[in-house]
């Protein structure tokens, strides 16, 4: 099963549950928490998907810090690190996708010890 969200085809999205149900306000802990779960020392997710409710919370919660008319949509829109989707369901929050985390390379220095 593929699942098509803003043009993008995402293999499997709704075979998992929602990772959470907001109440009336958005939950910056419960989402770290989320990100947190889907993360190991090599690679966090790349997107964190949004249904209409989860979409219009973050917006409003955007929208109390920024101001109402700096958060028109989501194109391009980065939370936590992660590329917000909003999916075509009511309500619905996940992550996906996979991101490596660069590690810095060495520079063949060597200290004495």
């Amino acid at each position: 099963m593929t699942s098509i969200v803003s043009k993008h085809a995402f293999p499997e999205l709704f075979s998992r549950p929602t990772a959470h149900q907001f109440g009336s306000n958005w939950d910056s802990i419960a989402v770290a928490r989320i990100i947190n779960d889907n993360s190991d020392v090599a690679r966090t997710p790349a997107f964190l998907f949004l249904g209409r409710k989860e979409a219009e919370l973050l917006r409003a919660n955007l929208g109390e810090a920024w101001g109402e008319e700096s958060v028109t949509s989501f194109h391009q829109i980065y939370y936590m690190g992660l590329n917000v989707v909003t999916v075509d369901v009511d309500s619905y929050i996940s992550t996906g996708g996979s991101k490596g985390i660069r590690k810095p390379k060495s520079s063949g220095l060597r200290l004495a010890s």
